[in-house]
């Protein structure tokens, strides 16, 4: 099955040894399909997910991107703009639940 949008988000691991402590930026990709949201390890059926909406912090295109599903809000930390997958999601929903 191909994707409809790619948002690329970061995870922050903490590795802790017994004498340091490291924190590791990991480049993970969020993609859209059809009838589903897919993470690294979470799968949102496109259905449970109500919204998508982002806030950037002091820079322009670093901040958060928040999935609204039923199950609660999930965070994501990004470093690009995820206007087109926002878009790319709202597109989807819409034709999906505004059919006539």
């Amino acid at each position: 099955m191909q994707f409809i949008a790619k948002q690329p988000y970061v995870k922050v691991v903490r590795q802790v040894s017994a004498l340091e402590q490291k924190d590791i930026e990991e480049q993970r990709y969020m993609y859209l399909y059809e009838d589903k949201i897919v993470t690294r390890y979470r799968e949102f059926p496109i259905e449970n997910v109500m919204d998508i909406s982002f806030r950037l912090t002091g820079k322009k295109t670093k901040g958060m991107l928040y999935l609204h599903t039923l199950k609660g809000v999930y965070a994501y930390i990004i470093k690009s703009s995820p206007e087109q997958f926002i878009d790319a999601f709202k597109a989807r929903t819409h034709s999906t639940t505004h059919r006539d």
